[in-house]
């Protein structure tokens, strides 16, 4: 039997559950990388449901979540930054689905949700220690700057910022 894999739109319903995967992705993803008091602090900032709602309604981040078989497996956020350029704000997928195609496809539905509204350019942010890169790199990302952003509290992001064209 062959697993099913759907990309779908997400909403202010869906809030909980982009919050409970990124609980289960991070401690795996950053336990390497970050402090436990950071990650606590980011999950806090970025995943809390205000901070979720804010994200949707105010600052216009395009949410979707990825499942196989009805079980929802990852995420990805984006929005549009100027006419030509687009943000991956987020993407995540679960520790024991990843290498089977998760994030691919939901980088693939980001570039089209991008082409679709016009965009021709895609950035995003990646902390400089993590693995994702080579995956990012595989889809055809390259480095385009370095930035140290301040998220408060005494924590900063040390990031690459990688983009392509769509």
């Amino acid at each position: 039997m062959s697993e099913t894999l759907v990309i779908r739109s997400a909403d202010q319903d869906d809030i909980s559950t982009i919050g409970y995967l990124a609980h289960q992705v991070w401690p795996v993803t950053y336990n390497e990388i970050l402090s436990s008091e950071q990650m606590d602090y980011m999950l806090r900032l970025f995943y809390s449901p205000g901070s979720l709602e804010q994200q949707i309604s105010e600052f216009q981040h395009h949410f979707i979540i990825a499942e196989i078989d009805l079980e929802e497996v990852g995420f990805a956020s984006f929005n549009q930054v100027d006419e030509a350029t687009w943000k991956l704000q987020k993407l995540y997928v679960l520790p024991e689905v990843q290498g089977k195609g998760v994030g691919k496809a939901l980088m693939d539905m980001v570039e089209e949700e991008v082409r679709i509204h016009n965009g021709a350019h895609l950035i995003l942010n990646v902390n400089k220690f993590n693995k994702s890169i080579r995956f990012y790199e595989a889809m055809g990302f390259t480095i385009e700057k370095e930035e140290v952003i301040d998220i408060g509290n005494g924590f900063i992001m040390d990031d690459y910022v990688l983009g392509k064209d769509v």
